[in-house]
């Protein structure tokens, strides 16, 4: 079973990539995406986030918002922004973000194998959001948000990606959060062909991020299936828009907690209830957790650094050995009562992109009463939560950089 194949993508006309590319839809609210769209009318914001055009109080899932997504995209292919190329390539995308920098590959990745289970998940979705991204697909007709793939590092692919971006970009530029993206095309077939090998060789693919696109372009794919009587299983509806990453070249941030009250308890009982579990240290400054089983806590304006007991660390389970799931099972959930974190609303989370002060603010506003710094999610352990079909706790990872929006779309034509 091939797990991706080259596609002829829609993507911005020479010169005008800078003013289409846009953050990913999800990482933004409402507000943010409106001031984010202000003097810039070839934003890709206005087919991802399409409230923007219509009035403030418009529920971002009415049908008229995905209306509004088809009628700028084809406004945007009218007046020659976004261009079709004229056959089925690949494309290399390189992201730089200070000294960090990752070269990957865009690509169609076939539903077939995300269904078996090759393209493996490590997170549960909300139906809410797949069904948002289902109808974003059904009314453009395309697939305009990129999954994040990652594969293990293999090094003819990784040479290829190295030689092809040897040349001059097609795409260069710096987005205003300062990460530079370059693009290139793979137009040359001996090239597509050895790539296309060298991934369907590969045991799996991992979703990093991008679960709801995943599992959105699933479900149109097996509607427009059924709906077909003369599917064959070369239709464009059976791949779905990914960018594919080698795992070792993989930034991932932490994911912090904050909670909003102490459920009764005084800060110095807490930090006594604490002490069971933890050796718990004053610190003079913000803790940025340097390992596993250490965590950073800013409590009553000020921080401590709690480092796991050994002996209350579970043994060979992937799933409870993360990070995330340590203070769930032993802070989160016993001390401070939220059993689910999907759904309680005691609950925040905060990327770690925004930094400790953005934990420190919060909490000093009164708005919330404990913060929790921690130590990044690693690479290999979502891989061995996805290679055992395990599911992680919500929020366990934050990529960066994270994929624009806009630099190339697939359509299911």
């Amino acid at each position: 079973m091939p797990l991706i194949k080259p596609f002829a993508g829609l993507r911005p006309a020479p010169g005008r990539a800078a003013a289409v590319a846009a953050p990913p839809y999800d990482v933004m609210n409402a507000q943010e995406a409106r001031a984010m769209v202000a003097g810039r009318p070839l934003s890709f914001l206005h087919i991802s986030r399409p409230e923007v055009d219509l009035p403030p109080d418009t529920d971002p899932y009415a049908p008229a918002v995905y209306a509004k997504a088809r009628e700028n995209l084809e406004r945007l292919c009218s007046e020659g922004v976004l261009v079709r190329d004229p056959t089925a390539r690949y494309y290399c995308y390189r992201l730089t973000m200070g000294g960090h920098v990752q070269t990957g590959l865009v690509a169609a990745a076939s539903v077939a194998a995300y269904d078996a289970g090759r393209i493996k998940k490590h997170e549960f979705t909300r139906p809410v959001k797949e069904d948002d991204r289902v109808c974003q697909i059904d009314v453009l007709n395309a697939q305009t948000g990129p999954a994040f793939l990652v594969y293990r590092a293999t090094p003819g692919i990784d040479q290829v990606l190295t030689r092809v971006s040897a040349a001059a970009p097609e795409v260069d530029f710096t987005a205003p959060d300062g990460v530079r993206h370059q693009l290139w095309a793979i137009a040359d077939q001996p090239t597509i062909d050895g790539l296309t090998a060298a991934f369907a060789a590969l045991d799996a693919l991992y979703i990093a991020d991008g679960h709801h696109r995943s599992a959105a372009a699933s479900r149109v794919a097996a509607a427009r299936r059924a709906a077909n009587p003369n599917h064959t299983g070369d239709e464009s509806y059976n791949w779905f828009l990914s960018v594919l990453f080698p795992h070792d070249q993989m930034q991932i941030l932490p994911y912090n907690r904050l909670v909003r009250d102490l459920q009764g308890k005084t800060p110095e009982a807490f930090l006594g209830q604490l002490a069971d579990a933890f050796t718990v240290t004053p610190a003079p400054e913000p803790v940025a957790p340097q390992g596993p089983g250490q965590f950073g806590m800013y409590l009553a304006g000020r921080w401590f650094r709690l480092d796991l007991n050994p002996a209350r660390s579970p043994a060979a389970d992937p799933v409870r050995l993360l990070d995330v799931s340590l203070l769930q099972d032993q802070v989160i959930g016993p001390l401070l009562g939220i059993a689910d974190p999907r759904r309680d609303e005691r609950i925040d989370f905060v990327g770690g992109i925004r930094g400790l002060g953005a934990l420190r603010a919060r909490v000093d506003s009164g708005e919330l009463a404990v913060a929790f710094s921690l130590y990044p999610t690693q690479m290999n352990e979502l891989m061995a939560v996805a290679d055992l079909g395990e599911v992680m706790p919500p929020k366990s990872t934050w990529f960066e950089p994270k994929l624009a929006d806009g630099l190339v779309s697939h359509c299911l034509d």
